[in-house]
């Protein structure tokens, strides 16, 4: 084979070879257009476009006398098509730009109009078809922009885009923070707003997104393919009035103090519904924030609260009666173990007790006293003690609604942690066993409740659109914790360490009766044990009135400086609440005598305000009054020899007429027409700085004068 064949072999391979690549790349175009096509145009289109959630509104969260406590108001984020039908011509953009600029920048006044302007222009330049104008823009702005110049051409035709995303604000901002919660993304769910999020939260909408220039993602369409359904209403037990009154007195006596943290709870005797739930942690010098929810979360050593039930024991067992007689050695009680070696020498914080009856060991809070009790009669059967407290429940969590209750402990004989002898001593006055001040405090309300034993609530019911979706009823933990006999002397015991003991000084009321158990405990500190640096925790647990138990109450303060006793530290915040409370709850009140009035006697003058407390006192006077209207507010009218009550309405953002009324009367119809009230003054509303009937915005200041 001579040269020129060879080459010529070699180019007829060489051009077989590229025909034959060249039909492989048509056949494979065929294949990805006629077989694969389907599949990698729904690919290119999932890459461009993309349904996203439409964020619903999450339901209200409501107190029980109906102020607003959690809600959501939309925020919007503000951009603009540089293209829209309305703005296409050059001459009609560039004719109103600099308007809408100037407009912008007064309105905002974060930018200057060059700025502004200069940016449209661009955004013009660039055929922008999304550029962002503002964020974390209110309805209010929002109605005021849509008239600015370009953008009031029309939804459509002025290129205004709006996002909306919702915000959840707490109209009383600290009250309640910690109990109302919260629900963010990557942070454990906390409160009512954790607990509930499946009926709070609602469900998502559908919206189809396009990615544009710049990997930004535009609505499609103007409207969302798939509504999003709003979240459900929460109707809380909790009472606003007596939220803030927990909060105040914690606050000003953890100041007083100097305490690291403290915690109030308030609950309802019959249904277990707490009102008020304060939680208050040291920041800094004299400034305290809720950080934790320790009447809820924080398990430790309750002290002497906890002798109440070690007390029910002996009552219940017969192991002793109110008058029988112990010795307190002076306030001192040695207990030794098996080998007869001194373990432990139990001391009362003031000694000199000597011999008393068990009523006053309790009333004075003998730590001798009850150690030597409960070792005396348990000793050779130390279960028997350790079983009557586990029929207490009181190692059961309370099965709350609000994720995150610490967990009870209550020893046996069993657990590792047992110490023959002194274990039984120390667990009869509060120590070596673990509680949460709202366990403590349902264990105490049981014995306010006839015995009856309920779980503390946060919730009454879930409501969507007006219409009940749950209701929550009262849950029995026992029906009777024991006999009617020992809770007798129990509830006379506890009203005796409020008349006689060591409440009287600083819990003791002269207009009606409570009843409680002071507590003082030494807080461990670490691996030293109570070998290193002294802290306590001061508490008081209780009910009022005591004739006729309505609320009870718990009060827990840690690490006090000064004094550090229960009855001292945490005595005057239950003293306070419970007042406060009496005095705005006439259910409470002591009937009052029936006063005459001859002739056509003017009628004591009032207060305007809730006609149910008004036309109760009435009553109580033989005063006779007319109301001709279903509304809870009313105000008087004077007539000769009777009072005439007429109705109040309640609008949203409009201004109500409070004149005539008290203080916490008009706040209240100020804030459910979602208005801000201004004070100055005191005694009954004169005179209000804006005109009944006029409508304005939520959160508009009205100045009251009271005199």
């Amino acid at each position: 084979m001579n040269i020129r064949t060879d080459i010529l072999l070699r180019v007829y391979i060489a051009f077989g070879l590229i025909v034959l690549l060249a039909f492989a790349v048509l056949f494979k175009l065929f294949h990805l257009q006629l077989v694969e096509g389907s599949k990698w145009k729904a690919m290119a289109d999932s890459l461009s476009t993309k349904y996203v959630n439409v964020e619903a509104v999450r339901g209200n969260i409501y107190s029980v006398d109906g102020s607003l406590l959690a809600t959501s108001v939309p925020e919007y984020e503000l951009r603009m098509d540089m293209l829209a039908a309305g703005i296409e011509k050059d001459e009609v953009f560039y004719e109103k730009v600099d308007s809408l600029a100037e407009k912008l920048s007064s309105y905002f006044g974060d930018k200057s109009q060059r700025y502004y302007s200069r940016m449209l222009r661009e955004g013009r330049r660039d055929k922008a078809r999304y550029m962002l104008i503002k964020r974390n823009v209110t309805h209010q702005e929002l109605n005021v922009i849509r008239t600015f110049p370009v953008f009031n051409l029309g939804r459509y035709k002025g290129g205004l885009i709006t996002i909306q995303k919702n915000k959840r604000i707490l109209p009383f901002r600290t009250l309640a923070a910690r109990t109302i919660g919260y629900k963010n993304e990557n942070v454990q769910p906390v409160g009512l707003e954790g607990a509930y999020s499946s009926y709070i939260d609602g469900e998502s909408g559908r919206q189809l997104m396009q990615r544009i220039a710049g990997g930004v993602w535009m609505p499609v369409n103007k409207e969302v393919e798939i509504a999003p359904k709003d979240g459900a209403d929460i109707i809380s037990t909790i009472d606003i009035n007596m939220q803030d009154v927990a909060q105040n007195a914690l606050r000003k006596q953890l100041i007083k103090s100097d305490a690291d943290h403290g915690c109030v709870v308030l609950m309802e005797v019959a249904t277990g519904e707490v009102r008020a739930i304060a939680n208050f942690t040291k920041v800094t010098e004299g400034q305290y924030e809720e950080k934790f929810n320790y009447a809820i979360a924080q398990s430790a050593e309750p002290g002497s609260t906890f002798k109440l039930a070690s007390y029910l024991s002996l009552l219940e067992d017969h192991k002793v009666d109110t008058s029988t007689r112990v010795d307190c050695g002076g306030g001192l009680f040695k207990v030794y173990n098996h080998r007869n070696k001194l373990v432990k020498t139990v001391k009362d914080s003031h000694l000199g007790l000597k011999v008393v009856s068990v009523k006053r060991a309790f009333e004075e809070s003998s730590n001798a006293a009850i150690a030597k009790l409960i070792y005396t009669h348990y000793k050779n059967e130390p279960e028997r003690f350790t079983d009557r407290l586990r029929e207490l429940h009181l190692h059961e969590k309370a099965g709350l609604e609000i994720p995150g209750e610490g967990i009870p402990y209550i020893k046996t004989p069993e657990s590792k942690a047992w110490y023959k002898g002194l274990s039984l001593a120390q667990m009869a006055y509060g120590y070596e066993s673990k509680m949460t001040p709202l366990q403590m405090l349902t264990f105490y309300n049981a014995i306010a409740n006839n015995g009856k034993m309920v779980a503390p609530k946060f919730v009454r019911e879930i409501k969507r659109l007006g219409k009940p979706v749950e209701v929550f009823e009262i849950k029995v933990i026992d029906e009777k914790i024991c006999s009617e006999e020992t809770l007798s002397k129990l509830r006379g015991m506890l009203e005796g360490v409020v008349e006689e003991g060591s409440g009287k000084t600083t819990v003791k009321s002269a207009l009606y009766k409570a009843a409680g158990k002071t507590g003082t405990a030494q807080i461990a500190d670490g691996a030293r044990g109570y070998r290193g640096k002294r802290s306590y925790q001061a508490s008081f647990c209780g009910y009022f009135p005591a004739d006729k138990p309505k609320y009870a109450m718990i009060v827990v303060i840690t690490n006090p400086q000064g004094a550090y006793y229960g009855a001292l530290v945490s005595g005057p915040v239950f003293r306070e609440v419970a007042d406060k409370i009496y005095s705005q709850d006439v259910e409470m009140y002591n009937p009052v005598n029936k006063v005459k009035y001859v002739g056509n006697t003017t009628p004591p003058p009032t207060k305007a305000g809730s006609n149910v407390a008004v036309k109760k006192v009435y009553r109580a006077l033989g005063v006779k009054s007319y109301l001709a209207a279903n509304n809870d507010i009313a105000t008087e009218i004077d007539t000769n020899n009777s009072v005439d009550l007429k109705e109040v309405k309640v609008r949203p953002r409009v201004v109500p007429d409070v004149t005539g009324m008290g203080l916490k009367d008009a706040m209240f119809l100020l804030t459910s027409s979602g208005l801000r009230a201004v004070v100055k003054g005191s005694g009954k509303v004169v005179k209000q700085s804006i005109v009944p009937g006029v409508r304005t915005v939520a959160g508009y200041p009205v100045m009251i004068e009271l005199q």
